[in-house]
């Protein structure tokens, strides 16, 4: 996509050398988030060079995401690129429809990279999901997550419920979707949510120190670290050992190669 393509969707796309940025781009509504967006979001991953080793996303000004538009929840906009336009298919196709919504966030977990969420201010509902769905999260201690979708009589779809579960158990992952309760910044770090908390004034360096150490490594390390590390909880220990020795026998012939 052209960067007038995601400017109209309200995206910003930036890439130097190993690390790319996506900027969510529309500060006027704290950047709440459309379909048009998430469909733009998939496209990014599909089309991202293979030479990007970091993609850092983050939002434009004082909030991260204040999650899906409301005008998407309006009955007179209920056309092609709204949410409730998906009252007009089958269930079939509206299921069909959600999961190319969610396409625009699960590429983040892609092996290829480590992703970061970079956020300040309110990450909620589908700005939450957003967050949730990238490796690290990096958060300004005004940081505010809330699962709001429960709130709204619906339940989170945008892939936030699995990452959720995993960093902070089934217990506190269903008391903090069913009551749609605010989770500061500090409560995040304590309960695994956020990597670490820094003033807001601090946060953009903090996470390019960070994009640095990902990037420092030789190339196919991380990758292959954040392959075997994905569904190793999954796994019995048999499985783990033997992903660990084969990926070993190709770094090994791969730091051979590089000085050979």
């Amino acid at each position: 996509m052209t960067p007038e393509d995601l400017a109209a969707v309200g995206l910003r796309l930036e890439v130097e050398g190993p690390i790319a940025t996506i900027t969510l781009d529309r500060p006027e509504v704290r950047n709440a988030q459309t379909p048009a967006m998430w469909t733009a979001l998939a496209e990014i991953g599909r089309t991202l060079h293979d030479d990007v080793r970091v993609v850092v996303v983050t939002g434009e000004g004082e909030t991260f995401s204040a999650g899906l538009d409301r005008a998407m929840l309006d009955p007179t906009n209920a056309g092609e690129g709204s949410v409730l336009g998906l009252l007009a298919l089958s269930d079939e196709d509206a299921s069909a429809r959600i999961d190319e919504f969610q396409r625009g966030f699960t590429w983040l977990r892609d092996p290829r990279f480590v992703s970061i969420a970079k956020v300040r201010g309110y990450a909620i509902g589908a700005g939450f999901q957003l967050a949730l769905s990238c490796d690290l999260r990096m958060v300004a201690d005004d940081t505010k997550f809330s699962m709001k979708e429960s709130a709204l009589g619906l339940v989170p779809d945008l892939t936030g419920t699995k990452p959720l579960v995993e960093h902070v158990g089934y217990a506190r992952a269903l008391e903090i979707c069913a009551t749609a309760r605010v989770v500061p910044a500090e409560e995040a770090v304590r309960i695994g949510l956020a990597t670490a908390s820094v003033p807001s004034a601090d946060l953009d360096a903090a996470v390019a120190d960070l994009a640095a150490a990902l990037v420092a490594p030789m190339a196919g390390v991380v990758p292959e670290t954040k392959t075997l590390l994905q569904g190793a909880a999954d796994r019995d220990l048999d499985e783990q050992r033997r992903l660990e020795r084969e990926a070993q026998v190709r770094r090994f012939r791969a730091v051979a190669a590089a000085f050979a």
